[in-house]
């Protein structure tokens, strides 16, 4: 057994370590953290934003309530963290969220933004979908017009 170490050679070695496997990168990259921004997907607080503020519980900022347990699986965690210290008063919660400036991270994100897409659009009535219907109709007709004469113009 030691005659077949010694009968190989230290090239071989080097490049069999060389070509290891490559570093893994970390797959997941939103922590539940005291001061992580999450999303409730789930219950009656459906669709608001809550802070972590502790391992087990939460605070929603405009709720009168000033911290809640609530089941992680009822949360969906975003990339916005602020600088928070454990379980703090309400007060100094929402000056470090504005601070933070949360709504407008949330509103430009574009997670944030389908949402309020999905929201205005469940709150639309026959009428207004039957003009976005003819909307669409419309512009599709601008764009096929458009399209010819540029294959007009390609082909001429």
């Amino acid at each position: 057994m030691s005659e077949t170490v010694k009968s190989r050679n230290p090239d071989s070695l080097l490049r069999l370590s060389s070509t290891s496997q490559p570093k893994k990168k970390m797959v997941f990259k939103r922590y539940v953290e005291i001061g992580r921004v999450a999303l409730v997907n789930f219950g009656k607080d459906y669709g608001k934003l809550v802070v972590i503020v502790d391992q087990n519980r939460v605070i929603h900022p405009s709720l009168s309530k000033l911290s809640i347990q609530m089941n992680l699986k009822r949360l969906s965690l975003t990339d916005i963290v602020i600088d928070i210290n454990r379980v703090p008063k309400k007060k100094i919660l929402i000056e470090a969220m504005e601070n933070a400036d949360v709504k407008n991270k949330w509103e430009k994100n574009s997670w944030g933004r389908k949402l309020i897409v999905q929201k205005r659009r469940a709150a639309l009535n026959d009428f207004d979908r039957f003009q976005i219907m003819l909307a669409k109709i419309k512009r599709a007709g601008v764009v096929r017009q458009e399209l010819a004469k540029l294959n007009k113009e390609i082909t001429a």
